[in-house]
């Protein structure tokens, strides 16, 4: 009678491990540099059939349009629900950095009108519109795909802020008068994007420009960071972060961005990051808060309240100088922000409204007292040194009425002190002072474009914009690839060395440079400009080398296989030998 089989459940399982359409196109690309199998293999811990068998399909691979995390080909997905995940991580993405709550209700209401969109812009495909829902189960699937996080679950978003804001609006309360806080000592600050050179949608200038080719409406975008104190007599200068770290207007007027009435930082997102979020505290809003309160004769202490964002993450207010030791932070809960946050309490919608104003005053000066139509005003003379002279006439208009009121739900015992000027009657309100002047140009313009048009200057952007955006990232993603491929990669022993140089080098100024202040600016720039890469680089590589060890451990788990008995008779000659 022969021997017993073992059964097969008693057998160990290989996990089948899927790689992403996006990886493999990496593999791909270094391939196609140079890079050999073998190498792809260890460094990715593959097996070189693995890799041989993506190579074989590469074409395929590479023409695959497709969205992140997906990792196999199939017809089944359109074309258009693919788009529809990629804008949509855009969209998710922008929600985030502006310190926004999202939930899968939001997420799916705006996949639908995403795909919906689309479909308008792509004939013969009608018939699509009726098979995306964008339900649960294609949302699990997305978040699964994507690794999106702080999502908010379906249905909990309400009950949770409110809760939580009813919660911090006592202790809030509490706080302030444990610690003797007055209003002038208490500021917020918030971002805002602004679309600067936008006019409402059914104006013949907006048609006009949309007709341009080539018109790129993500270009005309900024964000602010605005701040002022719950008294409403004190506004701090903006920080204000543009595609462009030198316009062509500014060489042309020898413009010095240090005596702008912002200040003046760029990057290819207009985004507000970390970095220049701690160069506002430092350079700004600490030593201007400091002159303040001397003047007012009040104590040297300071409340900052703000929303918890990838640009001031909870821990930040450790980078600050000794000297600025006087600055409290109190972060809001978060999903409260809508609720809760004072600057979007109507006084980034006043701004905007009052920027619109001063947009179509100047206009109205200059079809009035020149020559020029406002045609060509807009196409050759506006520009974003204009635009600065707006802000800051629109920022100075926000009254101190506006300031106080939008601390009513956060702080509804403010003892703030009211200035009769402020509240005299008002006048005729910015959106009439807006339509009319517009009426006064010949522009077709209602109260309900210029709301609209205030709407449209917030992160919730449209589908165009949305798509603008993405071949402006594409591009610059192309960009960093072909700035990176000459270069020559750099040895691991080599990055950590130099690495332990730095952090020498940093522990000698924080020790020895006489102001703190400045050594803690340039380190701080340093690091995010330029070690960031590498420790970057280091972890990706500890990664892979910890992928690949796990790989080879997982042959040796199925001990009853046969090529594991054969790989261990090669093994032990080798260990007994002398």
């Amino acid at each position: 009678m022969g021997p017993k089989k073992v059964s097969d459940s008693s057998k160990v399982k290989r996990k089948v491990v899927r790689t992403t359409i996006e990886l493999k196109k990496e593999i791909i690309a270094k391939y196609d540099r140079g890079v050999r199998v073998s190498d792809l293999a260890i460094e990715y811990g593959m097996a070189k059939s693995t890799i041989s068998t993506i190579l074989k399909h590469k074409e395929a691979i590479k023409s695959a349009d497709v969205a992140k995390g997906v990792k196999v080909l199939t017809k089944q997905r359109s074309q258009t629900i693919e788009e529809v995940e990629k804008l949509l991580l855009i969209w998710i993405n922008e929600k985030q950095l502006a310190g926004d709550s999202i939930s899968e209700a939001m997420i799916c209401e705006k996949a639908k009108m995403l795909h919906a969109d689309l479909l308008k812009d792509t004939p013969g495909k009608s018939a699509e519109s009726d098979s995306f829902k964008a339900s649960r189960g294609w949302f699990h699937k997305f978040k699964k795909r994507s690794g999106i996080h702080g999502v908010v679950r379906h249905g909990e978003a309400a009950s949770s802020n409110k809760v939580a804001a009813d919660n911090f609006v006592t202790e809030f309360q509490e706080y302030v008068e444990a610690e003797g806080f007055v209003p002038q000592q208490v500021f917020s600050c918030d971002e805002t994007g602004l679309f600067w050179k936008k006019m409402p949608k059914r104006t013949y200038i907006t048609q006009e420009e949309k007709s341009l080719p080539g018109h790129k409406p993500m270009k005309d975008r900024l964000t602010l960071l605005l701040c002022g104190n719950a008294s409403g007599d004190f506004k701090l200068k903006p920080l204000l972060v543009y595609h462009s770290e030198n316009p062509r207007v500014f060489k042309k007027n020898n413009v010095m961005k240090n005596k702008l009435n912002v200040m003046w930082r760029a990057n290819s997102k207009a985004w507000v990051t970390r970095q220049f979020f701690i160069e506002w505290i430092h350079e700004v809003f600490a030593p201007s808060v400091k002159k303040y309160l001397w003047e007012k004769q009040l104590p040297l202490r300071a409340l900052l309240v703000m929303d918890k964002a990838p640009a001031h993450p909870p821990g930040w207010e450790a980078e600050l100088a000794e000297e600025y030791s006087f600055i409290t932070v109190r972060f809001l809960p978060p999903y409260t922000t809508p609720v809760l946050q004072p600057m979007g309490q109507q006084v980034i919608s006043n701004f905007k409204e009052l920027y619109t104003k001063a947009l179509f005053q100047r206009c109205f000066e200059v079809t009035s007292e020149t020559n020029l139509t406002l045609r060509e005003f807009w196409k050759e003379h506006f520009n974003i040194l204009t635009c600065l002279r707006l802000i800051d006439k629109a920022w100075g208009e926000v009254s101190s009425r506006t300031m106080q009121s939008a601390w009513k739900k956060l702080w509804p015992e403010c003892p703030a002190e009211r200035d009769s000027q402020d509240f005299e009657d008002e006048p005729m309100s910015v959106v009439e002072d807006i339509v009319t002047l517009g009426k006064a140009m010949g522009l077709e313009v209602d109260g309900e474009d210029v709301e609209d048009l205030v709407e449209d200057h917030s992160t919730e952007l449209t589908t165009g914009e949305l798509q603008d955006l993405q071949r402006e990232q594409r591009q610059m993603a192309a960009e960093e690839l072909s700035s990176e491929e000459g270069r020559e990669d750099v040895p691991t022993s080599l990055i950590k060395g130099m690495l332990g140089k730095w952090g020498e080098m940093q522990n000698f100024i924080e020790k020895y440079h006489p102001d703190r202040e400045v050594a803690s600016r340039a380190i701080n720039l340093f690091n995010d400009n330029a070690m960031f890469h590498f420790r970057q680089v280091l972890k990706r590589r500890q990664k892979q080398s910890l992928d690949r060890f796990l790989v080879r451990q997982r042959p040796s788990e199925p001990e009853a296989s046969s090529s594991g008995a054969k790989r261990r008779k090669r093994k032990n000659p080798r260990r007994t030998a002398p």
